[in-house]
């Protein structure tokens, strides 16, 4: 249950969508009750993945509004008893606590269905405060009965897991990280840069991410440093940060790529030469993994999730979040010692397609939900 699942959303749709096609190349039969959007068929299989989508007033392809999530949950109350009855389902995953575990709880009292909990990020009590701070407030108390209520809890750094256990230190919080596909055919080869420096964001635009501070830290260096910025996503800080860049002299060196979906994002992730993510708050980036896989180095924040990833100086550079300065150095170095730059791309690769995939991931999943199963049966 998640709702968000692509084209629609970002890291949690993803993750969604890669676990349930490893899950049914396992031999499972899985479903997946998601948001409807545009022309999208209400009915799909992806790569064995039956999709249900229901009505849930989405409007856009990256984002929802609360009024949204809050549609996704009404609705998805209402047909998942009806669907759980018809497809003689087991155990259900529900992904982020808030909007999809009220509807997951609902399906339990109604069928006995036991379900499990993927936190994500934002639906976690402590996440980016400065942004859902009255917002967890508010729910923190509903959020700590659904995590109580569930066969498990798993969040997808260890990071965000103790950001969780603070929140509620009676619950039981499991990690499985998230995984990246990796495809030898998408492989970064070509490392020669010419004269200038690519360097790639893919995410929403939003505060969290902290691209304010990559601006500020970018408008610093010396004129005569070649680069570009290529920021792949949409979200509400979009005209924030076209005027900042303006401001700041530098918008004619930065691309606004808009939403792009994963068709295009291979060869903008193998055109780039560093991949930059200077978040406020982080769970684990499917992004940053996507890149990593692709051969690139990565700069980014010292905050949990990805110190889960990141070796400083191994496979990328690790700055204080917010503080210009800070990314500024990490940048000029970067940019200036491209025989560090090569070889920390190519430890990326190797480290994250060594000990992060989607099949460890989905098997780790796996087990949690056949045990749940076992113990409606028993």
């Amino acid at each position: 249950m998640n709702y968000e699942y692509p084209p629609l959303g970002g890291g949690g749709g993803n993750a969604t969508m890669h676990i349930g096609r490893e899950l049914a190349a396992m031999g499972d039969e899985v479903h997946v009750l998601t948001a409807a959007w545009g022309d999208l068929p209400r009915e799909a299989d992806d790569a064995g993945v039956r999709l249900h989508r229901i009505p849930a007033m989405r409007q856009r392809p990256d984002s929802s509004s609360v009024a949204e999530m809050v549609a996704y949950a009404l609705a998805a109350a209402a047909h998942g008893p009806w669907l759980a009855r018809a497809l003689r389902i087991e155990a259900a995953l529900a992904f982020f606590a808030l909007p999809t575990a009220p509807a997951a709880w609902w399906l339990k009292r109604r069928r006995g269905i036991p379900y499990a909990i993927s936190l994500q990020g934002g639906d976690v009590p402590g996440f980016t405060p400065d942004q859902l701070k009255y917002w967890h407030k508010i729910t923190g108390g509903m959020i700590r009965g659904l995590w109580r209520d569930a066969s498990a809890v798993v969040a997808n750094s260890e990071g965000l897991a103790a950001l969780a256990r603070a929140h509620a230190p009676d619950v039981e919080i499991g990690v499985i990280p998230a995984g990246v596909a990796v495809d030898t055919g998408t492989a970064k080869i070509d490392y020669d840069t010419g004269d200038v420096i690519n360097l790639l964001f893919v995410g929403r635009l939003v505060r969290q991410k902290g691209l304010d501070v990559l601006l500020d830290a970018l408008s610093l260096l010396p004129r005569d440093v070649l680069w570009t910025l290529s920021l792949a996503g949409d979200g509400p800080e979009w005209t924030a940060l076209v005027a900042q860049a303006t401001r700041n002299g530098v918008l004619d060196r930065i691309k606004f790529l808009g939403w792009t979906g994963k068709d295009k994002l291979a060869a903008i992730y193998r055109t780039a030469d560093v991949f930059v993510l200077p978040s406020r708050d982080e769970g684990m980036s499917n992004a940053m993994l996507e890149a990593m896989a692709t051969g690139l180095p990565v700069i980014c924040s010292d905050v949990p999730g990805i110190r889960d990833v990141i070796s400083d100086g191994v496979n990328g550079l690790i700055v204080p979040p917010e503080h210009p300065p800070a990314l500024l150095a990490a940048l000029a170095q970067m940019i200036d010692d491209s025989e560090s730059r090569i070889a920390m791309g190519r430890a990326a690769r190797t480290h994250v397609t060594r000990q992060f995939s989607w099949t460890r991931a989905a098997k780790s999943w796996r087990a949690i939900l056949h045990r749940m199963a076992e113990e409606r049966r028993a």
